[in-house]
């Protein structure tokens, strides 16, 4: 098991940070503006969550494998993890293979000035949730006696 302790947490914490996002108009107009469906599979743990874009709103539905999928991205959790604090450049992720993309590359990419607002959403996301321990731009402090 990676950075997570189950799937359950790592989909409360995920899931929950993309409906925050599809709550916030700035990116949440974007996001449906281009109409695309995104299935994200993630490993260590195993989690699929899809991300529809093609409504109204945006509707996040974990463990959705029927949907299809117009873009379907798999990476790890941690990887998924980091890149929502912005510490993963995606296209080198995917030239490394840290991400696989599979659909219309260049309408991701198109994407990402419109979610890098939630590099700033997603520790303070954490924080006011209960997910402090998540927080990686959090320097360990040793508890003071």
């Amino acid at each position: 098991m990676g950075m997570f302790e189950s799937a359950e947490k790592f989909e409360e914490i995920l899931a929950g940070f993309f409906r925050h996002m599809g709550a916030t108009k700035s990116i949440a107009d974007k996001l449906l503006a281009s109409k695309l469906i995104i299935r994200f599979n993630y490993t260590d743990p195993d989690l699929v969550i899809v991300v529809d874009c093609s409504g109204d709103q945006i509707d996040v539905r974990p463990h959705d494998t029927e949907t299809k999928a117009i873009v379907e991205m798999s990476m790890s959790a941690e990887v998924a993890h980091r890149f929502w604090f912005g510490k993963v450049n995606l296209t080198s992720a995917l030239t490394r293979k840290e991400m696989v993309a599979k659909g219309p590359i260049p309408k991701v990419l198109k994407l990402l000035p419109a979610v890098q607002p939630a590099y700033a959403m997603y520790p303070q996301y954490l924080d006011a949730n209960g997910y402090e321990k998540y927080n990686i731009t959090r320097a360990y402090r040793p508890p003071t006696a």
